[in-house]
């Protein structure tokens, strides 16, 4: 079994910024999709962003500009620059990771709040 672990997230201020990680318990083979799903409160858990194998990038409108998603495949990670941060990005953020094999693994989420 994976685990996927994120860290990194937390209360800011806003216009402030945080990188959250997301690390899976073991290193896994070719990957389809590493991203960052969000589920702000009242809404339903919906894709942020996401990195295709190749290096497309997938993203919803409120990820463009601000957000930026990369991955270090030697360290095993993949990490989710977040910068100028705003009220409404205050959310719970969820790593996701697809193989090409389609084994799909999930994190449990963190928490990004921001408020002054």
């Amino acid at each position: 079994q994976v685990r996927i672990v994120e860290s990194g997230g937390g209360l800011v201020q806003p216009g402030g910024s945080l990188n959250l990680s997301c690390t899976p318990s073991r290193s896994l083979p070719s990957l389809l999709y590493v991203g960052w799903y969000r589920q702000a409160p009242g809404e339903e858990r919906a894709l942020f962003v996401r990195r295709r194998n190749g290096g497309t990038i997938e993203s919803a409108e409120s990820a463009k500009g601000r957000f930026t998603i990369s991955r270090d495949a030697k360290k095993n990670t993949m990490t989710l620059e977040m910068n100028n941060l705003k009220p409404e990005d205050s959310a719970i953020y969820y790593c996701y990771v697809k193989t090409l094999q389609s084994d799909e693994y999930w994190g449990r989420g963190t928490q990004v709040t921001v408020s002054s």
